[in-house]
């Protein structure tokens, strides 16, 4: 089960992502500017928000395996008609389409996980399924750049589709959902409104949000800075992108084994919001100084500004239950994609008018005005430190 919520989570996040590496091609081939480019590459993204807490509210009732499954293959018809077309107005209009279906394995993957797994554990399994982001990331830097250049946007973009047709049959025929009470069975505080009468869901979306900023800023830029101020290569840029985002799927692992050592999701996110604060700083200050050190800080702040992500997951899960959990987890992708949407071509304009450096500094803003936010453990603590094999 882990490995299916690995794999079709991470070939959803090819196709999510991988838009963002055709921005070298649209701007320099089909001469977009940087703000165009990002508003395209940010379409998938868009997308998703416009469905994740409706196919969390399907999880919640239909269960993993049926959403997964037509997610999976809903998101291969988008990205093979996106490849299908040489307009762009169309382009984006199926990568919108294609990410509002890949928003169905946000939630079907966290809640399969998160239910096949005791609470000891959770922290571990789920950094190791939060790595479908990074290596989504990865592997669409390895593979898109070089298709765009060399075969063009359409053959680029039958990559990520080629693969979530393959997630949507392996989906269907492997998934098994995990076992958990009937609502008619259920105890009422199960079923209750978990955002009824506490702030903590509420600030732990809002510290997210908050914490997605920078990750989303280096993914979406990192190639092409290496590219257009470092005078990199593609090949080169790409396989930097991908080796950085391995490296932050291992800490967003280690993370996860952090948090079930020390019992606690949210004291661990407070200790990444201070080194994404400080990581993005000193990007800034070295670029501006024009320092070769500035990409080994770039592969940093790949690392860390990823981290927090499973940590900030689990908990929600943990503290949802197993009857809202779809949409607590789809009203969290929600508010980290809105703003995933958002900030590419607003940080696109700032680069263009002002450089690098100055987006690199901004971005250090967001996870200070992170840090009073994170909930103290003790008022969560009573939520996420359950006992029993399948609490969720």
């Amino acid at each position: 089960m882990l490995a299916i919520a690995l794999s079709s989570t991470l070939f959803a996040n090819v196709f999510i992502n991988g838009a963002a590496f055709l921005i070298p091609t649209l701007h320099e081939h089909r001469g977009l500017d940087l703000a165009h480019a990002g508003l395209l590459s940010a379409m998938p993204s868009i997308g998703m928000v416009f469905t994740l807490i409706a196919w969390g509210y399907a999880v919640d009732r239909l269960g993993e395996r049926v959403v997964l499954a037509l997610g999976s293959a809903l998101t291969a018809a988008g990205a093979f008609a996106a490849a299908a077309t040489t307009s762009i107005i169309l382009t984006g209009a199926f990568l919108l389409v294609g990410g509002m279906a890949a928003a169905s394995s946000n939630s079907a993957s966290g809640r399969l996980v998160v239910g096949w797994f005791p609470p000891d554990q959770r922290g571990l399994v789920m950094g190791i399924r939060q790595t479908a982001q990074p290596l989504g990331v990865a592997l669409g830097a390895l593979v898109i750049p070089w298709l765009a250049q060399s075969h063009g946007i359409g053959v680029a973009l039958l990559f990520p589709a080629i693969l979530c047709a393959v997630s949507a049959a392996v989906s269907a025929i492997g998934v098994l959902d995990p076992p958990r009470p009937s609502r008619e069975q259920a105890p009422k505080e199960q079923l209750a409104n978990p955002y009824r009468g506490s702030s903590v869901l509420w600030r732990i979306h809002a510290v997210s949000v908050l914490l997605v900023v920078p990750q989303v800023v280096v993914w979406t830029f990192t190639l092409v800075w290496l590219m257009t101020d470092r005078g990199w290569s593609a090949a080169s840029a790409g396989a930097l992108v991908t080796a950085a985002q391995v490296l932050g799927a291992l800490g967003r692992v280690a993370a996860g084994r952090w948090s079930d050592r020390v019992g606690s999701r949210l004291r661990p996110i407070r200790t990444i919001a201070i080194a994404a604060a400080v990581a993005m700083a000193v990007l800034a200050l070295t670029d501006q100084l024009g320092s070769p050190v500035a990409v080994v800080v770039m592969i940093i702040a790949s690392v860390i500004t990823v981290s927090d992500n499973g940590l900030a997951f689990t908990a929600i899960a943990e503290i949802a239950g197993p009857f809202w959990s779809g949409r607590a987890l789809g009203t969290q992708n929600t508010s980290q994609l809105l703003t995933a949407g958002i900030a590419p071509p607003m940080f696109g304009g700032l680069i263009a008018a002002a450089g690098y450096p100055a987006a690199f500094a901004a971005c250090a803003a967001f996870p200070l005005v992170a840090l009073p936010l994170v909930p103290v453990t003790s008022e969560t603590a009573t939520h996420t430190e359950k006992p029993g094999r399948h609490g969720l």
